[in-house]
């Protein structure tokens, strides 16, 4: 049972938008700001220590809130992980879809879904650590939304490739999933160069590899 820390009184009855660092009252903020910017501070906690060296008592004194404030909004570190995991990949697969969507020229999808990924990797933010190098992973919650994410790209791309291609739709899932694979593995990887290679670059190499072979399919008429 997670149990709700108790409310911390400062000097004068301080209420518990007091910041955990400087001692001043914090503005109050409406709830869905208060919201980001406790997922802000909880994503760079995370990042920085991965989900079990976290400690929210460092994610509260990070986003300047009492520790009370931070359990009015998340009662516990793994529903705040968990929340901060979905937000996301909501970001992440809204940026994928858009980028699938953005023109009707396939060869030109496969580029700008290349790059999108690239670009979400190369962030300065990380996020990317939260949602492909999770020490949470084995959780079934946090395994099941990685799930969801990789089967909701998959699924587009695979019905592009229906659309366009004789293929069943087994089989343009299965190469879905390959684009898919391809992206996410390529771009990780390319992270550890450390910049030596320019992003762009990186991702065009990637996009004409995967596009010289999903190509070759032959076109419905």
């Amino acid at each position: 049972m997670v149990h709700q820390a108790p409310v911390e009184r400062g000097h004068a009855g301080k209420s518990p938008d007091v910041p955990a660092r400087s001692g001043q009252r914090s503005a109050r903020l409406p709830r869905d700001e208060r919201r980001a910017q406790l997922l802000a501070a909880a994503q760079e906690v995370f990042v920085a220590n991965g989900y079990h060296g976290a400690a929210m008592d460092e994610i509260a004194e990070t986003a300047h809130v009492s520790k009370p404030v931070l359990y009015q909004h998340f009662p516990s570190k793994r529903e705040l992980y968990l929340a901060l995991l979905d937000s996301q990949l909501s970001k992440l697969i809204e940026l994928l879809l858009g980028a699938l969507n953005s023109t009707s020229d396939n060869d030109e999808r496969v580029q700008a879904v290349m790059r999108a990924y690239f670009r979400f990797i190369a962030s300065d933010d990380q996020a990317h650590r939260l949602v492909f190098e999770s020490d949470l992973v084995n959780d079934a919650d946090v395994s099941a939304r990685l799930e969801a994410f990789n089967k909701t790209f998959a699924d587009a791309v695979a019905r592009v490739i229906a659309e366009d291609t004789k293929l069943p739709e087994l089989e343009s899932q299965l190469l879905g999933r390959g684009l898919a694979g391809m992206a996410q593995i390529s771009a990780r990887y390319w992270l550890e160069t450390d910049g030596n290679l320019d992003l762009d670059v990186a991702s065009d190499l990637i996009y004409r590899l995967a596009w010289r072979g999903i190509s070759r399919f032959p076109k419905e008429t």
